[in-house]
């Protein structure tokens, strides 16, 4: 096998608490942001757009996240509206991987939604063959309108994915993968 396919046959995301620093520098950013945005993009649409949060922004942003969960749980204690405000706080950078499709008369939605989704693994990808380690989460707050508007996001905008980007403390162990009897059929 080459290195290539070694990393993809070993990519295991990496628990929050487990990404450290340094994170990728302005040029480290911008060629990942480059490699993650050469996916298939059926009419040349540009289907999503990148949200970089980084440095105290990842304070500000747990700010909001905790105010949109008080919001919902007006009876959360210290230590979970804490744990709220800190969601983006472990790895040095996230990029929020934001969906915006747009009506077109032969490229459906979800397809585009589809080319947010490639990017996002096109993303992490590059960041484990930099040397990074990559965690691609949503949670309840890439769902809630009050968070999706305090970063901006238009009403048709969705967020595909906060990825975690930061250096791994370790690999945690393989989980079980796929018994590809179960998922392959041929037609």
């Amino acid at each position: 096998m080459n290195e290539f396919l070694d990393l993809l046959a070993t990519r295991r995301s990496v628990p929050l608490p487990q990404l450290g620093g340094p994170g990728p520098d302005e040029a480290e950013l911008e060629r990942l942001l480059t490699i993650a945005a050469r996916v298939p993009d059926h009419g040349k649409l540009v289907p999503w757009r990148f949200l970089v949060i980084e440095g105290e922004a990842r304070a500000r942003v747990g700010d909001l996240i905790a105010k949109a969960f008080l919001a919902e749980e007006p009876g959360a204690d210290e230590a979970r509206i804490a744990q709220e405000r800190g969601r983006l706080c472990h790895a040095p950078l996230v990029v929020a991987v934001v969906a915006r499709p747009r009506p077109h008369p032969k490229i459906p939605e979800w397809e585009q939604v589809l080319s947010a989704g490639a990017v996002c693994m096109n993303l992490i990808v590059a960041a484990r063959a930099m040397g990074f380690s990559a965690t691609w989460l949503t949670q309840w707050y890439a769902f809630n309108r009050r968070v999706l508007d305090g970063l901006g996001l238009a009403p048709q905008e969705r967020i595909a994915g906060f990825l975690h980007i930061g250096r791994p403390a370790q690999f945690p162990a393989d989980r079980d993968r796929p018994n590809l009897a179960a998922i392959v059929s041929r037609f």
